[in-house]
């Protein structure tokens, strides 16, 4: 089967903690030179930026529709979706679930909305940058529902599956795990097979990213989804 060479974790400047500079031609631009064939857009608690990136990728790249999800226990989860549709479905979950608290952008950054040119569009009112209220469970079954698919997000840091609830829950559909470029797999989730993703929040992230390779059987969204979903019913 053929390979693709993935970088599954992120950020837009719809993220307030990621750099301005990180708008979707430059993302692609960007993931394109630092030899990516496959990205996911994970912005935290929303899908918004995701139609944007995958309009400026054209032909270059295939992008899965995605989001870090926060969930109620502070456990960032990679969310990754089938089809734009899904993933604004679960969107539309999260947005309902997320504190009623306006975005501060001198305290927490601002929350810029683009589209394919890079041109601002607008701004994401409401705080992004929060635990929602929805639980890891719910998150995984909504997820799943939608055709989704989960995969804890770096394992080996804080704000993590490991950090928060010291195992995963042994009935979430989770085969697979995040664990950051430099880091190092922690001994909780060692049975666990895992990908390492740039988490890029700058262009300077996303340039010294080293994609990682996934055999699938279609170059497409859902074939990539379809492999992710292979490699976690093998574990």
């Amino acid at each position: 089967m053929p390979k693709v060479r993935c970088d599954l974790h992120i950020h837009t400047a719809l993220s307030p903690c990621a750099a301005p500079e990180m708008t979707p031609k430059n993302i692609v631009n960007m993931a394109t030179l630092a030899g990516a064939s496959v990205i996911a857009i994970t912005d935290h608690n929303s899908v918004r930026n995701v139609w944007a990136v995958t309009a400026a990728a054209g032909n270059k790249l295939v992008v899965i529709p995605g989001m870090e999800v926060w969930t109620r226990e502070d456990v960032h989860l990679l969310c990754l979706f089938p089809h734009l549709m899904a993933a604004e479905t679960f969107g539309r979950k999260v947005y309902a679930a997320l504190p009623n608290r306006r975005g501060d952008a001198d305290l927490f950054g601002q929350q810029y909305l683009f589209d394919s040119e890079n041109k601002i569009i607008g701004w994401e009112e409401r705080l992004l940058l929060s635990p929602v209220e929805l639980s890891i469970d719910d998150a995984c079954k909504e997820v799943t529902l939608l055709g989704g698919v989960v995969i804890p997000a770096h394992v080996d840091r804080t704000y993590s599956v490991v950090t928060q609830l010291g195992f995963i829950p042994p009935h979430l559909p989770i085969g697979l795990v995040e664990v950051s470029r430099r880091g190092k797999q922690p001994e909780k989730v060692r049975a666990y097979p895992y990908v390492t993703n740039s988490d890029a929040h700058s262009l300077a992230a996303l340039a010294g990213s080293i994609p990682w390779e996934l055999e699938v059987a279609v170059s497409t969204i859902e074939g990539v989804i379809e492999a992710l979903r292979l490699k976690i019913k093998q574990r």
